[in-house]
């Protein structure tokens, strides 16, 4: 499924403060803590806990979260089917970002393993 500028348009606008409370909530529900979504949050963009305070706090969209962040260089490894969309095919890179944060965070809720979801190399 490709994503239609519309749609890239939309993730790029969307708040990050306000789409943060439903991660804590999806992850808390299926047992899993704040500090495991801290943790893989910080892989995936640098930003840690102190960091991702103040950007919820600055209100930033995801377009200044992702133009902030200092993506892992080992991003490129989530692939699969999130929201309906095969992360390897999304040709927009702030929402290929945005999927990929989605991802990190599904896989810590269906309760993957932290060293699994984060992706480093044996």
């Amino acid at each position: 499924m490709k994503t239609t500028p519309e749609h890239n348009e939309r993730i790029a606008n969307m708040k990050f403060f306000s789409v943060f409370p439903h991660y804590v909530t999806k992850i808390e529900k299926k047992g899993r803590t704040k500090e495991e979504l801290f943790t893989v949050i910080e892989w995936l963009t640098g930003f840690n806990e102190e960091k991702l305070n103040e950007l919820i706090e600055e209100k930033v969209t995801f377009k200044t979260f992702f133009e902030r962040a200092d993506l892992n260089p080992n991003a490129h490894l989530i692939k699969g089917v999130i929201c309906g969309y095969r992360i390897e095919e999304i040709d927009n890179e702030l929402t290929k970002k945005a999927r990929y944060l989605d991802k990190v965070i599904d896989e810590l809720a269906k309760g993957r393993k932290l060293e699994k979801i984060m992706r480093e190399p044996k």
